[in-house]
């Protein structure tokens, strides 16, 4: 690859697509596809309940932090504020990321740079370049696969292979719960840190593991548990950030670097919280003693069907591990794939019952999708299964995009619909979940040896003393009228957190609850209506001059 002949100097815009994000539209928009992870993809069937947040464009943050040209980093931007930006700068370099379903922004953006900028040179990345024939379908200069930290250091003519800094991530923002926004607590601030891309499971439907080269391949940024302890000290520091949210296909694979970072943070007295991605067969590598002791707070799960081949599930009795976290106060997202090759409209059922048989305190559904660029795609290509699907329809919550041998697109769409209906009405909102989970880890952990253990628990537990208690009486009063059972379950735990934490529980049910409610039913109402929320536009400027 040529250098660009400006190099560092260059002048670079690195945007994410334009929103609005959950309206039908003309360039490829999907109200049923909102720019929200857990409303979107897990808390969805929830209602006024469903758990609403937004998070950064974390590739282009970290392509920002990575090179020493004067950068903007424009997020979440309407179409017209990157025409805006377009017009008050110049810039010679305008990267844009994008996933598959939102090709058809990255064409009108690419319009919109030669429209307004034409002396700019366009650079299109992320999984959008997974689509075959990407470069016929929009007007880009450069189309980047993998690694963009590497490929724009290289390309600004500096070292591709040099330590990699990371930006300073606030996880998740804007959260909101019942129509409630809810404001940061004590000043903690959950922050993301990624370690890796890849993934050496490599299951043939990975559209990770497909985008950074395969099975087996995984690029660590940080190889040992020492880096990773400095980095987060580092945003603790900065940020004040007690939790982190590790965005690792299988963190605790690599189970000498988490052994690592575990002796660093009881040497140091460190009591963090983790968010981590998990394969079953990972996590039996460790005893509850030392995922507790480490921090894991929070584990994402694939429960795909015990009849599926996917190794990550070899030995695993998920039902009974299941168990074991939540009594150990661990809280699990479970995620189960809808439409397997072996599926058919008399088995189905019976494997999403399974799948919510578990019990866990989050469950996402999925669709079994050939997305563009994975093995699964070309082999059903080869096999001449797959559909004339528009390409922003190809994500997993909506209907089938191949032709499936036993279950048909329409019939799809409502197995979907009906596993998210179902676990809420068997297990009830995620939120009930988790203060039931953390119950539970306060209740075994609240006199642990280890100090620092107690810590994280006194830390997490914090939250059921006061708002939860007046989110579990809203929450009680409203199911009592549509699921009883469920209702009754809340009431169990609200008086057992009131045993346990007295009179302060029982004033913030009294006075906040009621209010909740209200604002609960006006939640609703908005929802039927078929309003979103959408995210602000954030620009972060590097290097910056004029």
């Amino acid at each position: 690859m040529i250098p660009h002949p400006k190099g560092a100097r260059a002048r670079i815009l690195l945007s994410s697509v334009f929103g609005p994000y959950a309206q039908d539209d003309e360039f490829g928009g999907r109200a049923i596809n909102p720019m929200e992870l857990y409303h979107n993809q897990v808390t969805r069937a929830q209602g006024a309940f469903s758990l609403r947040m937004f998070h950064r464009s974390w590739g282009i943050m970290m392509i920002q932090e990575n090179v020493s040209a004067p950068s903007t980093v424009l997020d979440f931007p309407t179409r017209e504020a990157f025409a805006g930006e377009l017009r008050r700068h110049h810039y010679d370099i305008v990267g844009i990321s994008s996933i598959i379903v939102n090709v058809g922004k990255v064409k009108e953006m690419c319009r919109m740079v030669r429209e307004i900028s034409p002396r700019s040179e366009i650079v299109v990345g992320g999984h959008v370049t997974a689509i075959p024939g990407i470069e016929r379908m929009i007007d880009a200069d450069r189309i980047v696969r993998g690694d963009g930290i590497a490929w724009m250091r290289g390309y600004l003519g500096e070292d591709p292979a040099a330590p990699i800094r990371h930006p300073q991530i606030v996880s998740g923002f804007d959260l909101r719960i019942m129509g409630i926004k809810i404001p940061k607590g004590g000043g903690d601030t959950a922050a993301t840190i990624i370690p890796s891309v890849g993934c050496p499971m490599g299951c043939d439907f990975c559209t990770t593991s497909a985008f950074f080269g395969g099975k087996g391949k995984v690029l660590n940024f940080y190889e040992s548990g020492e880096e990773l302890f400095g980095l987060m000290c580092e945003m603790e520091r900065n940020i004040n950030a007690k939790s982190f949210f590790i965005m690792d296909e299988n963190f605790l694979l690599q189970r000498r670097r988490a052994l690592e970072l575990l002796e660093r943070m009881k040497k140091h007295n460190k009591s963090w919280a983790f968010y981590v991605f998990s394969s079953a067969n990972a996590i039996r590598k460790y005893t509850m003693q030392e995922l507790v002791e480490l921090g894991v707070s929070w584990v994402w799960m694939g429960l795909e069907s015990p009849k599926s081949d996917y190794s990550k599930l070899d030995g695993a009795d998920t039902l009974q591990l299941a168990g074991e976290l939540r009594e150990h106060g661990i809280k699990l997202l479970g995620s189960t794939i809808v439409g397997l090759e072996h599926h058919t409209p008399e088995n189905i059922v019976g494997e999403i019952e399974h799948a919510i048989a578990h019990g866990t305190d989050f469950h996402q559904f999925m669709l079994y999708t050939p997305v563009p660029g994975t093995p699964l795609y070309y082999r059903l290509k080869e096999e001449g299964r797959l559909l004339d699907v528009d390409l922003a329809d190809i994500h997993g919550q909506y209907k089938f995009n191949f032709e499936h041998k036993a279950i048909s697109r329409d019939e799809s769409k409502k197995f979907l619909d009906w596993a998210f209906w179902r676990d809420f009405e068997r297990n009830g909102p995620s939120v009930y979940r988790i203060c039931r989970t953390t119950l539970q880890g306060w209740m075994r952990y609240k006199a642990y040896h280890d100090e620092r253990v107690r810590r994280r628990f006194e830390w997490e537990v914090r939250s059921l003393k006061n708002a939860y208690s007046a989110v579990l009486w809203a929450m009680e009063r409203r199911l009592k009228r549509t699921n009883e059972a469920v209702s009754a379950q809340v009431h169990s735990l609200r008086r057992d957190i009131e045993r346990e934490f007295g009179g302060i529980s029982r004033m913030w049910a009294a006075f906040a609850g009621p209010v909740l409610l209200w604002t609960a039913r006006r939640e609703e109402k908005r929802l039927a209506r078929g309003v979103t929320y959408e995210p602000p536009t954030i620009i972060e400027r590097r290097n910056w001059f004029e």
